[in-house]
């Protein structure tokens, strides 16, 4: 064939490629059902990679639940730290200053919430019993007209559902453990995190930036940063919203008579580190024990007293000292607390809201390539959680 005119060659091959039988069942696919397919595969692959991810974190629970324990309370502890620095501090000096400050003020509460319980469980726990005999006999006497097996059977069912809701929420994927000897190891290893992240934090980022491709590390250190930022803006308002409620709400439960207001304000300031959830359920635990000891009408001020701490704390003072900082619609809230609770007990209740605004903010980050404009800020108008702080004059 080499004398055969090129022409005729790609005529040749134009009429074999005609005659061949294409196995691409593509051009009759709808084109909605070719992008369908595209967005489930790769959604499948994405959802096998968190699965994935999830499965490795149950099994080194003991290890990841004190690393994000740490990496909170470093949020937390981070502008005292930052501030002694500012004031020519040396490094280890306000290291140790900031972690015994840290484990002095936790003891103390711990210490005054137990003197309380101490002295006052015994007639909280004689005005219970009598109070709970009362409901029984109104029950029984009342409009109702229950009978004594009924309302056992009632409390029975009702004790069962509460010992498997708290089982479910004690016994979670990532509670740290259910011995004494996990708990001291946890707290331990809690504690060397503290420390080495206010010691070498920025070396330790730099060692993790390094893991990654070099042309990737731009945009992995600069999400890194901002999801960082997030996480402090978000422990700092969430101390905020704690101290205001733990204070307004326990010296609510003194001034009204109700016993335990100390380890009430404490269980308070606890729970409001799991937003929303928290406080919802710590107000309802210090209406009820109002009502079990001091009546109805007390228990209605109570509630009175709770609903006004929340809505002070989240209407007006939250916008004046934090400038706006953290709003998050509390449908979102919900249902990631929900989540987190869900898979991780309650250890995933409260780190569920602030790893949804970092991997929030990381995505946002990355997918605007905003490393390019010289570390320029992320649109709020983006984000879901709105955690970072914005000019007053800027329309909301």
């Amino acid at each position: 064939m080499t004398g055969t005119d090129p022409e005729d060659r790609g005529s040749f091959f134009d009429a074999l490629r005609r005659r061949t039988v294409s196995s691409d069942l593509s051009p009759g696919v709808p084109p909605a059902m070719r992008q369908a397919t595209a967005y489930s595969w790769r959604l499948l692959v994405i959802a096998a990679a968190i699965g994935v991810v999830v499965w490795v974190v149950i099994q080194l629970k003991l290890l990841v639940v004190p690393l994000l324990v740490a990496i909170l309370v470093t949020a937390l502890v981070w502008p005292a730290f930052s501030f002694l620095l500012r004031h020519r501090w040396p490094k280890w000096l306000a290291i140790v200053v900031t972690v015994l400050g840290t484990i002095a003020i936790i003891s103390g509460l711990l210490w005054l919430a137990v003197w309380q319980i101490t002295r006052q469980f015994g007639s909280v726990r004689e005005r219970t019993i009598e109070a709970v005999a009362q409901f029984r006999q109104y029950l029984i006497d009342g409009p109702l007209h229950l009978s004594a097996q009924q309302i056992d059977d009632g409390l029975r069912q009702a004790g069962s559902f509460l010992q498997e809701q708290a089982e479910v929420l004690w016994t979670g994927a990532l509670a740290i453990g259910t011995t004494l000897g996990h708990v001291a190891t946890g707290l331990l290893l809690t504690l060397f995190i503290l420390l080495c992240l206010l010691a070498d934090g920025a070396g330790i980022w730099r060692w993790t930036t390094r893991l990654f491709p070099r042309v990737a590390r731009p945009a992995v250190d600069g999400a890194g940063r901002a999801g960082w930022r997030t996480v402090m803006t978000y422990a700092r308002t969430q101390l905020l919203v704690a101290t205001i409620d733990a204070v307004g709400i326990g010296l609510g439960a003194f001034l009204l008579g109700v016993p335990l207001a100390i380890p009430i304000g404490v269980l308070v300031f606890l729970g409001a580190f799991i937003p929303f959830v928290g406080a919802v359920v710590t107000g309802a635990l210090a209406v009820f024990i109002a009502l079990v000891y001091n009546g109805p009408l007390i228990a209605l001020f109570m509630l009175i007293v709770v609903l006004g701490v929340q809505q002070i704390e989240s209407h007006i003072l939250q916008p004046i000292l934090m400038g706006s900082a953290v709003k998050v619609h509390p449908l979102a809230v919900v249902l990631v607390v929900a989540g987190g609770a869900m898979i991780g007990g309650i250890p995933g209740a409260l780190f569920a809201v602030p790893l949804s605004a970092f991997v929030n903010v990381v995505a946002v980050y990355l997918s605007t390539k905003a490393w390019r404009d010289d570390g320029a800020a992320v649109d709020s108008a983006d984000l879901i959680w709105q955690t970072v702080p914005r000019d007053r004059g800027r329309r909301s």
